[in-house]
């Protein structure tokens, strides 16, 4: 049964705005306490401005880890996690630009070695989504945009990110539920995000010899900005009501996935998914 679960409300430009939205998405865990586990350690987030992004780049910096956040033009978003890292005494890095631009993903990765003179933890996390009732309105420039944002970018990434990473780096993919049950609205963004589960699973057995783990995180109806800026306000309202745990999740709840998958806790975890859906099973 679907249940309203949040005030109806729309965003008129994609990505959305953090700041925009009611209520606000949590990126603060009050129950997280940080072991040190990225103790020193160099973190690029894509997408790191607000929703999981933001929540992931806050908890990273309580583990000890400095960070590089890209976006694409949200600064006040960035501004905001940017002060949230800051204040825990991590250096942040905020860089603006198209991930889908094989040029700016070069720039990305030129600015976190000049910066910090390495990098041991890649989250490709930044996504689009369009919403289209009727499978014949996608459009050409629709498709391309959705999968040149939504997986060229994480092959970019990937590959000029490798020649600076060591054993014991890792990459984490941002997958989605969609990838493993569809959406009749979403047939191009579900595409791209069952695309990222096999390039995870196909890149960790490519990388497994240089020690390099590679997985990936599907989350299900997290309340961020890409919501807002995608839905009409009464999907909005009814967004998250229809998994086992009746409620859309928070970017908080999502980034401790993040943690334990670039920690020595998952010293033994490659290829592998991670679930944090509010209970939809899924079998993958």
């Amino acid at each position: 049964m679907t249940e309203t679960t949040l005030p109806p409300q729309h965003q008129n430009r994609q990505p959305g705005i953090e700041s925009e939205m009611y209520p606000l998405p949590e990126s603060l865990g009050g129950n997280y306490h940080s072991c040190r586990k990225l103790e020193d350690k160099v973190a690029i987030i894509t997408g790191g401005d607000s929703g999981i992004g933001r929540a992931v780049a806050f908890c990273y910096a309580l583990e000890g880890a400095d960070v590089v956040i890209a976006y694409l033009d949200e600064t006040e978003d960035a501004v905001a996690t940017k002060k949230m890292v800051n204040h825990i005494g991590k250096e942040c890095v905020c860089l603006a630009g198209d991930v889908g631009d094989i040029h700016f993903c070069q720039r990305i990765i030129d600015e976190t070695m000049s910066h910090f003179g390495r990098l041991d933890i890649l989250v490709n996390n930044a996504g689009e989504q369009h919403v289209q009732s009727d499978f014949e309105n996608i459009t050409v420039e629709q498709l391309e945009r959705t999968f040149r944002t939504n997986i060229f970018a994480y092959f970019y990434l990937a590959k000029l990110a490798l020649p600076h990473m060591k054993p014991g780096s890792s990459i984490i993919n941002t997958s989605s539920v969609t990838a493993y049950v569809g959406n009749p609205r979403l047939i191009d963004y579900s595409s791209t995000k069952g695309a990222i589960i096999s390039f995870t699973r196909s890149l960790a057995r490519h990388l497994a010899q240089r020690g390099i783990r590679v997985n990936a995180v599907a989350p299900g109806p997290i309340w961020t900005p890409l919501i807002p800026s995608t839905f009409p306000a009464e999907d909005v309202q009814t967004f998250g009501g229809d998994v086992p745990l009746q409620r859309p999740g928070q970017p908080r709840e999502v980034a401790p996935c993040y943690v334990y998958l670039a920690s020595d806790d998952a010293s033994y975890i490659t290829g592998q998914v991670l679930h944090p859906n509010g209970g939809t099973i899924i079998n993958g």
